[in-house]
């Protein structure tokens, strides 16, 4: 059999199935711009490290634009860390991620997934569409993301406290005390935004991984949302 009719038959082998919808796509990138633009901004107010240029009008409010930048992109993250999860608790066509939890639980597959990684087995056959690291580091990025906006909305309360901020100004203060002060919950939500980065850094490099090893398109399938396997 010559090369093309190898190719032929191996294409014929092979199907493509939608892994992630546009609507997930569509959150995944814009949670990814929000959280880049947010550590940036967030290490900026943190320690400034550029000025502008001195000058003898009152019109270089660095600081000021990048809070709101901060703030705008804070609200953001909000809104898609919200609508995820709304998609993966309640969403039909995200089934496949609720599923994932009966790989989680599988003793089977944790060993077969972490050889894998290890080169020593082949990868695990899923239920879902995470394997069990995959979704834990989800679950643990998710529980991250709620430590955030609870001491980022406590940050804000303290500085706006008229529309949003005065609704959430009482209930706000209340989770201040209990987290030991605001000296405390800043210090917690920079630890916070720490974790995310590493976590973030584990995902690129485990995606990139699977992308290598794995040979099914999992990296396009960010963009492409097809990803592509043996016909069984």
């Amino acid at each position: 059999m010559n090369t093309t009719n190898k190719e032929e038959v191996s294409a014929q082998q092979i199907e493509q199935e939608m892994e992630f919808t546009p609507a997930y796509r569509w959150q995944h990138w814009i949670r990814a711009i929000a959280i880049l633009i947010l550590i940036i901004t967030g290490f900026y107010i943190s320690v400034p490290f550029f000025t502008p240029e001195p000058n003898s009008e009152p019109t270089n409010f660095l600081q000021a634009i990048i809070r709101n930048l901060h703030l705008v992109f804070g609200f953001v993250m909000i809104a898609v860390v919200i609508w995820k999860l709304y998609l993966t608790l309640f969403a039909e066509k995200y089934k496949s991620e609720r599923v994932s939890v009966l790989d989680m639980l599988n003793p089977v597959v944790w060993v077969k997934q972490i050889g894998y990684y290890l080169f020593m087995t082949k990868h695990p056959h899923l239920k879902g569409v995470y394997n069990p690291l995959q979704l834990m580091a989800y679950i643990g990025l998710y529980i991250v993301f709620f430590i955030l906006i609870i001491t980022g909305l406590i940050l804000y309360v303290n500085v706006y406290h008229e529309g949003l901020g005065g609704l959430l100004y009482a209930p706000m203060r209340e989770l201040e005390v209990m987290l030991g002060g605001l000296a405390w919950v800043r210090e917690l939500h920079h630890i916070s935004m720490w974790i995310v980065i590493i976590i973030v850094t584990i995902h690129i490099y485990m995606a990139i991984f699977n992308a290598v090893f794995g040979k099914q398109g999992s990296m396009d399938a960010i963009f492409s949302g097809l990803k592509w396997h043996k016909k069984h």
